[in-house]
């Protein structure tokens, strides 16, 4: 789902910054009418959980369309204070095995550059499953989705860009672990974007995402595996989750963490802003929390 906007963030791209691939489309593309946006979908959110977030589920559509349920996850976090901000999130566009990071220094919004924690990437580098892809990111928007509230609420915070390709049981792991093994010395919040179910009708949407929603209430990461694997892997985006291998990763990297507890904070569906209950693309907030 997109949103059509007229875009006015047309500076001309920077050596090393990734430039923004959806402003002015999937949200505003000027500061001012971004900053707006960001802060009417703060205004629905509710308060905070108790206990530090460690990591979040949000969802990836347009603003307009997911951006109030993506608000409660990033409300959620916005008193952490965080050394890094790992984003984890499936690749729409680009095919390929195991997990891409980027190589910029930056990627660019119309709220200012979001700075990429270099020293953390290199380190990720070392990991088997991880490489150098920033083809991979050109047009990728699942990350991009998530930089308005990053930039708007943990401005100083740097992130890492993680896109998995193929989202294969070895990799999801593999990635969990090695996230789990690189943060353990510092305060990082991890990011799994991801939609649920795609294009159903409302009704069997909503139960589609409820076994999702279920496994997260339970922090139940192996089950929510165990459920995406019984699907094809060409299916398991419509019927589980566009983003589920990064959802299990990061539910489980958070584990390793500290993290003990998930709330879910928000469930809607694309139907509740387009009044189209035909075909819906389902959205959830989540946080992982430690005492």
């Amino acid at each position: 789902m997109t949103q059509t906007t007229t875009a006015t963030h047309a500076d001309a791209p920077r050596p090393g910054v990734r430039p923004a691939a959806v402003a002015g489309t999937w949200y505003p593309g000027s500061e001012v009418a971004l900053r707006e946006a960001v802060l009417s979908c703060l205004a629905t959110a509710p308060p905070p959980p108790d206990g530090h977030v460690v990591g979040l589920i949000a969802p990836h559509a347009g603003l307009v369309y997911s951006g109030s349920v993506a608000a409660c996850a990033y409300r959620a976090a916005a008193r952490g204070a965080y050394d890094v901000a790992v984003l984890v999130g499936p690749s729409h566009s680009v095919r390929f095995d195991g997990v891409a990071i980027a190589d910029h220094a930056a990627f660019d919004t119309p709220l200012g550059p979001a700075p990429v924690a270099t020293d953390v990437a290199a380190r990720l580098l070392d990991a088997s499953c991880i490489r150098r892809h920033p083809t991979a990111h050109e047009r990728e928007h699942s990350l991009e989705m998530q930089l308005p509230f990053l930039r708007h609420l943990l401005p100083r915070t740097p992130i890492v860009p993680l896109l998995i390709g193929c989202q294969e049981r070895d990799t999801i792991l593999a990635l969990a672990d090695t996230l789990a093994e690189v943060l353990a010395e510092m305060a990082p919040l991890l990011v799994a974007s991801t939609d649920l179910s795609h294009f159903f009708e409302a009704r069997r949407a909503a139960e589609l995402d409820q076994v999702v929603i279920d496994h997260v209430t339970r922090y139940d990461p192996d089950g929510l595996l165990a459920h995406y694997e019984r699907y094809p892997l060409h299916e398991r985006g419509r019927h589980v989750a566009c983003g589920g291998g990064a959802a299990v990763a990061v539910m489980k990297a958070a584990a390793a963490l500290g993290a003990r507890d998930a709330r879910v904070l928000r469930y809607a569906d694309s139907g509740d802003v387009s009044g189209d209950k035909s075909a819906v693309v389902g959205y959830l907030a989540a946080a992982l929390l430690k005492d």
